[in-house]
């Protein structure tokens, strides 16, 4: 595989953004685009629109506090924008812009009918009730109603915010049109049009993707050895289907600190454990380790589920895995991903391995429109013949252009997105 781009002089790798790793990925992904499509290019690179909102709420002692919240669509050549809302003391526009972009890039790669969209509140959820969460969440609502709809933008669940959530939005704008719109969001409970089978929907993406993978390597995922980084939603489902598997999850880390068990954890103790202690630390049959030493140890597959730049170029030299996975968006630095193709380790990038989550949520708005609903085992059928599809697309473009799988993604979608605005034309 091929060096496709170095970093470009302007950008400083130690002080690049979300922004600025989505830029760098479009940068090496313009030499292998079709020349027909490269008057349009720069339709990458600016988001169609974004609005800044302020968010004031009555907290329960009183007083009034002011909170910034954001949605940007990234692009809607393709269909309605699609992305998560998150809720993190740490969301920043650009972030957002960058959240949107792969969107755009992750909803093209398995071919649903979407653009790109993403949203958040600079806020921790932990630090508020829950009747200051549902006012936060319905007036954050009621502030970016103008450019949703189940035609237009559809939100879902991503960092600190669930079901409940989904529940109270979809609640706040039906009130305001005067009917039930349960395709306005996806994610909801079952009970209000949500998908069964959408709480695994990310990790299993991951695991079937992983398994793609390791097919391709001869790794037998029996006995494999798994470490994973984020223990959400994502990394506890993608790590319980690996182990259901035979695989051996030795190393998990979160927030709260790193475990190691060489023989094995105990995934579902684990789970039990964090949520009834709130930490890893000391869960059943573990040690804990520091956590740069997580990165260290000798794995075949590493799945990163955390958050954005996680690894980085000070760590990605130690990583002994033979597969990255990419359960979060962004994980790896565009350094980091340099030096991971250098050692060998084949990297599956988040915008193929986490559209599990996107996909299944293709499902429930189809089903939400419809009202009619499929069986979760109709559902997960549907899930992994779409994650093969695409990924068997994206090995084949890499091994026919000698590129790596993240280029070969790119090189995909944005065919596709630059193709459909390509075809609609510019109005007026």
């Amino acid at each position: 595989m091929n060096n496709v781009a170095k970093i470009p002089s302007y950008l400083s790798p130690e002080h690049l953004g979300p922004w600025d790793t989505y830029l760098v990925q479009i940068d090496r992904v313009e030499p292998y685009l079709s020349r027909d499509l490269m008057p349009w290019i720069e339709t990458l690179t600016r988001p169609k629109r974004a609005l800044i909102v302020d968010v004031p709420i009555r907290l329960d002692n009183g007083k009034i506090e002011h909170y910034e919240g954001y949605r940007v669509q990234h692009n809607l050549s393709r269909g309605p924008g699609k992305g998560g809302i998150r809720f993190h003391p740490q969301v920043t526009l650009p972030e957002v812009m960058a959240l949107s972009a792969w969107m755009t890039v992750k909803n093209a790669v398995v071919n649903v009918p979407y653009g790109g969209a993403k949203g958040g509140v600079r806020v921790d959820p932990k630090q508020l009730s829950i009747a200051e969460l549902e006012r936060l969440t319905r007036r954050y609502a009621s502030e970016i109603n103008i450019l949703i709809g189940p035609e237009k933008d559809i939100p879902a669940p991503d960092i600190n915010t669930n079901e409940q959530i989904m529940a109270w939005f979809m609640d706040t704008y039906s009130v305001n049109q005067g009917k039930t719109i349960t395709g306005v969001v996806t994610g909801k409970p079952v009970a209000l049009g949500g998908s069964l089978g959408r709480h695994d929907a990310t990790g299993r993406g991951v695991f079937v993707c992983t398994l793609e993978a390791a097919k391709k390597l001869g790794l037998a995922i029996d006995g494999a050895r798994v470490a994973v980084q984020g223990f959400g939603n994502v990394g506890e489902a993608a790590a319980r289907l690996f182990a259901d598997a035979g695989a051996r999850v030795v190393a998990i880390q979160d927030e709260t600190g790193s475990i190691f068990n060489a023989r094995g954890l105990d995934v579902r103790a684990v789970r039990q454990y964090r949520q009834s202690k709130g930490t890893l630390v000391g869960a059943p049959d573990s040690d804990t380790i520091a956590n740069d030493r997580f990165w260290h140890c000798e794995v075949d597959i590493l799945v990163a589920a955390a958050l954005e730049n996680q690894i980085t170029e000070d760590n990605a030299p130690a990583i002994r895995a033979r597969i990255v996975v990419e359960g979060a968006n962004g994980p790896t630095t565009p350094v980091a991903d340099l030096i991971l193709q250098e050692k060998g380790v084949l990297v599956i990038p988040d915008v193929l391995a986490n559209a599990g989550g996107v996909t299944v949520s293709y499902f429930e708005w189809v089903q939400d429109i419809s009202a009619f609903f499929w069986s979760e085992e109709e559902i997960d059928s549907r899930l992994d013949k779409i994650m093969r599809d695409a990924f068997a697309a994206v090995w084949d473009a890499a091994q026919a252009k000698g590129i790596i799988l993240r280029t070969a993604a790119f090189v995909l979608a944005c065919e596709r997105v630059l193709t459909a605005r390509k075809l609609r034309g510019l109005y007026p």
